[in-house]
């Protein structure tokens, strides 16, 4: 563990820039995933089209995605992280819209002759209810992205998957361990953390 000892500096720099691509590109796709997914509940063309499209999206291959966006906005961070916030958007937006269509229809009938509008019965009495499953979708998202960002480092976003690439190429199988290691420990880290909350919240009847 020679090289890890001496280049805690340089592992650590490449742990904050992956968890700030992840949180970011969660963050971007968590504001558009909640008011399209708002949108979309309870209207099924709507659903099934944005669905259909954000899971076209998903199915596209990581260097693919990488390779179309690096022409339009060159190498480095900003492409990596438009990636990744595509590729968190189809898993957030297909849970917020399962999140509400699981709220029990006494309970959106209860709100209704409570005298509250639709969009105040979605945000005040439906969204809090969805939660938990908004968040469950929230736990897939970032170990999805988590594992994503570490394919960033074919273009030059940094991060974790630098160690596992250079490693690769100079057959240093300590930085590879490491890198693989520390992406390991992220993703279930992050899916801890969010299932700590998750149980924590209010559970449809």
């Amino acid at each position: 563990m020679r090289w890890t000892s001496r280049n805690l500096d340089t592992i650590l720099a490449a742990l904050v820039t992956h968890l700030e691509l992840v949180l970011a590109a969660l963050a971007i796709a968590l504001v558009l995933a909640l008011p399209l997914g708002l949108l979309a509940a309870g209207r099924p063309r709507l659903s099934a089209w944005l669905l259909g499209s954000a899971s076209l999206l998903y199915s596209l291959p990581t260097l693919a995605v990488f390779a179309l966006l690096v022409p339009v906005l060159g190498l480095g961070f900003a492409p990596a992280l438009v990636a990744l916030a595509t590729y968190a958007l189809p898993v957030l937006l297909r849970a917020i819209v399962a999140g509400i269509a699981a709220v029990p229809a006494p309970v959106k009938e209860a709100a209704t002759g409570m005298g509250l509008s639709p969009w105040q019965r979605r945000w005040r009495v439906e969204l809090p209810l969805a939660l938990p499953v908004m968040i469950g979708g929230l736990r897939v998202a970032s170990v999805t992205v988590v594992s994503a960002a570490t394919v960033a480092a074919y273009i030059s976003a940094g991060g974790l998957g630098t160690l596992i690439l250079t490693g690769l190429d100079q057959g240093h199988t300590e930085k590879i361990l490491v890198g693989a290691f520390l992406v390991t420990a992220l993703a279930l880290a992050l899916d801890q953390a969010l299932g700590a909350v998750q149980r924590h919240l209010p559970r449809l009847a």
